[in-house]
């Protein structure tokens, strides 16, 4: 497709409108994002599945395990990365954001009431904590303490366009939207 937008403010407008497709469209390239996050040592990085878009609120929300190293890393270290690619358009997509992580709120109660009937549901039932190893046993809280969304709070957004007649890169933060060398 690679679209040629010329104006900052249709860069960035397109861009949230591709994000609020990829929450509602299972087969968009953004639907899954790469979330980095760090212990406080090390960079660590893991596919996370987009669930919702604010874009008045510039939020993101995706759903996780409460138990995952994830939720631990945010809490110690709340401003990470979300990186999106679609080959169809030729854009990356950084994200930088600051997350926070809820578990036994009514925004995640809310979510859980409409997910427990669907097989996603599933993904939060185990017994067994993220990365645990197979077989160990373990016991604790009842399924539904385990599931938690994490809202992504954008800060900045980084799009990169990948095109034939010459690459792109436009920044949108605090100091105004402005193209920057790719």
């Amino acid at each position: 497709m690679n679209l040629r937008i010329e104006s900052l403010r249709l860069v960035e407008l397109s861009c949230w409108q591709q994000l609020e497709r990829a929450a509602a469209e299972r087969d968009h390239a953004w639907r899954t994002l790469t979330l980095a996050t760090t212990d406080g040592e090390v960079g660590l990085a893991r596919t996370v599945v987009l669930r919702e878009v604010d874009t008045t609120a510039r939020t993101l929300v995706f759903y996780t395990d409460f138990r995952s190293a994830k939720v631990a890393q945010i809490a110690a270290h709340p401003v990470g990365t979300l990186l999106a690619w679609s080959a169809a358009l030729g854009w990356q997509l950084r994200l930088r954001c600051h997350f926070e992580v809820d578990h036994g709120g009514l925004a995640a109660s809310s979510r859980w009431a409409r997910l427990r009937l669907t097989p996603a549901a599933q993904d939060y039932l185990s017994p067994l904590a993220p990365g645990s190893e197979i077989g160990a046993h373990q016991s604790g809280p009842a399924p539904r303490e385990h599931f938690a969304i994490v809202s992504a709070r954008v800060e900045a957004l980084d799009w990169l366009e990948l095109h034939a007649e010459g690459h792109r890169r436009a920044l949108f933060d605090a100091r105004g939207p402005r193209w920057v060398q790719p």
